[in-house]
């Protein structure tokens, strides 16, 4: 082939690799950078992610109103079945109520109203509070007077169509400790006819209101929603609800971490008449979040593509020195093929002239023996450099044997894997014997191993998700198990799993990335440690592979032919 000829050749190779590289990765590239760019736009000129905080917000302050519904619930159910009969006389209604109470310190009084009148009991405790009796004194003549009209029974109607038959309302109070928040529950007693007007009541302490269940619930659904999502820590307060469309709004209770400023996102509360719950995040705005998020996209996108055109540069400059160097061997092979070919000939040339007796002279013939033994000795040297080449090409591991602690190498191989396992939803079970003698091993390489056979296990495990490490000693050897619960391996693939590049029949291992080379390395590490590798399986129930590694001690140095990379 002239000169000409192979640089024409050469410039339309160059051509198609610019061709297949526009086509195949910049403008699929471009056209995602694009794509990513308009959405961030988007996101930035709408405030989606504002948006979503906010509605997610409202979702936190739904749910923790729910449960703090279904405790106030069922501490009035809870009351309502300790309420006496209405046909008791009144010194046991009296002390039915007060047992009542003194076994609920939550509540301040408690009422019971029928035709005979109302019977009314505080908490004993309380009975000295000056505003204690204020409040008694006025409920006791306002209630009274309002269930001893028309309206009462009107009222007991009204509280059969309400759900557990119990109605909230609330009313401003004081204590010691300055302004307070009272809720009281008005309800009609199971098993008691509705044309009677009978009406019990309980009246919660503002005091625990404002110290234990507030406080208890807002916490409970903070910490709740930062183990569901991690991240930014939310606050959430209460606070009264006339404030809502005030500029400076005074939490009744607040959550740790609350601070200062104002919510996020608020929430009227039905079951608590006059009061409204607030949530943010502490210490950041969500505007400022969703800024901060937006920036963050557009730097990462400036880093993609910034990525993508220098992966552009750099494969051009690799295929074309891949192919350079592919030229390279080309020639290479040509030349050593010449070279091969000239010593072989003079070699056959000047045996055969000796053969066919043509040289008569000694001299001569010692000359021709001379050149005989110089091309072999030059045929011999070239192959030699070849085979140096191949080595080269293939590479060597070296294996570096040392004293190991090998509980402890299985130990944190597991712990820096843990948080992988644990996201993916496998149980652990470990069985680390610390009684294991120190052994002589290359630590990466066993590492790598244990990994190998663990991804195996995450990757071929649909449904029961179990792991199970296990390191024990045995018959003069250290044992490394490594179990699942997964797919299983046919009895037919078990002698040949070990192969180089060979995956079994299983729809999943199929559908599931792998170069096969995995347990192939797994081998290679364990011969080379002077031990085995078994494997106990059957389809659906799952797999046990045994790693033995003898405890006399293995050589210093090796060196071993390994896969390069094991995916």
């Amino acid at each position: 082939m002239t000169l000409k000829k192979r640089n024409l050749l050469g410039g339309i190779n160059r051509f198609r690799l610019m061709l297949t590289l526009v086509l195949a990765v910049l403008l699929p590239a471009a056209a995602l950078i694009y794509i990513n760019f308009s959405q961030l736009r988007a996101f930035e000129r709408d405030k989606y992610l504002e948006a979503t905080i906010r509605q997610d917000f409202q979702e936190v302050l739904a749910i923790s109103e729910k449960s703090m519904g279904k405790k106030i619930y069922a501490k009035v159910e809870e009351a309502r079945d300790s309420f006496p009969s209405p046909n008791a006389d009144e010194n046991t209604k009296e002390d039915r109520l007060q047992e009542m109470l003194s076994k609920c310190s939550c509540f301040t009084h408690a009422f019971l109203f029928d035709e005979q009148g109302m019977v009314w009991q505080t908490q004993q405790s309380q009975r000295d509070d000056k505003f204690v009796r204020e409040e008694r004194e006025s409920m006791n003549e306002s209630y009274h007077s309002w269930f001893s009209s028309k309206e009462g029974k009107g009222y007991v109607e009204t509280l059969n169509k309400k759900p557990h038959h119990i109605a909230f309302s609330a009313m401003q109070t004081k204590r010691l400790d300055g302004p307070g928040y009272m809720l009281i529950a008005v309800f009609v007693l199971p098993e008691v006819s509705t044309d009677r007007v009978v009406i019990g009541g309980v009246f919660f302490d503002p005091c625990y209101l404002k110290n234990n269940l507030f406080p208890e619930m807002l916490e409970a659904s903070v910490n709740q929603k930062s183990s569901d999502q991690g991240g930014n820590r939310i606050a959430m307060m209460i606070y009264p609800a006339e404030q809502m469309d005030g500029h400076e709004i005074k939490p009744l209770v607040a959550s740790a971490g609350w601070g200062e400023g104002k919510p996020e996102v608020t929430r009227k509360m039905d079951i608590f008449p006059g009061l409204a719950m607030g949530i943010k995040y502490q210490g950041v705005s969500v505007q400022a979040l969703g800024q901060a998020w937006v920036r963050r996209g557009f730097v990462l996108l400036g880093i993609l593509t910034v990525m993508v055109v220098a992966g552009l540069i750099l494969t051009k400059r690799m295929v074309s020195k891949e192919m350079a160097v592919a030229k390279l061997k080309s020639d290479f092979v040509s030349n050593v093929s010449h070279e091969l070919r000239t010593p072989l000939a003079l070699i056959r040339l000047y045996a055969e002239t000796l053969e066919l007796g043509r040289i008569t002279t000694k001299e001569k013939k010692q000359q021709y023996y001379r050149i005989i033994r110089k091309e072999s000795e030059r045929l011999t040297a070239l192959i030699n450099n070849i085979l140096d080449f191949s080595r080269i090409e293939a590479g060597r591991k070296e294996y570096e044997f040392r004293e190991t602690d090998i509980a402890g190498l299985v130990r944190n191989t597991i712990d820096s894997y843990r948080y992988q396992i644990e996201q993916q939803g496998f149980a652990l079970e470990e069985t680390i014997d610390e009684s294991v003698p120190l052994v002589k091993v290359d630590r990466e390489a066993i590492a790598r191993a244990l990994v190998n056979l663990v991804n195996n296990a995450l990757k071929y495990s649909q449904g029961e998700k179990y792991l199970g490490v296990k390191l024990y000693r045995e018959n003069g050897a250290v044992k490394l198990e490594v179990a699942d619960k997964g797919i299983g391996i046919a009895r037919r693939d078990q002698g040949k799993i070990f192969e180089k590049f060979y995956r079994a029949g299983d729809p999943l291992v199929h559908n599931t990335k792998g170069s096969g080379l995995g347990l192939s390395l797994v081998r290679h590490i364990t011969e080379a440690h002077g031990g085995d590798i078994s494997v106990e399986s059957a389809p659906g129930a799952g797999s046990k592979f045994t790693l033995s590694l003898p405890l006399m001690a293995a050589p210093d140095a090796q060196s071993i032919q390994a896969p390069a990379t094991v995916h």
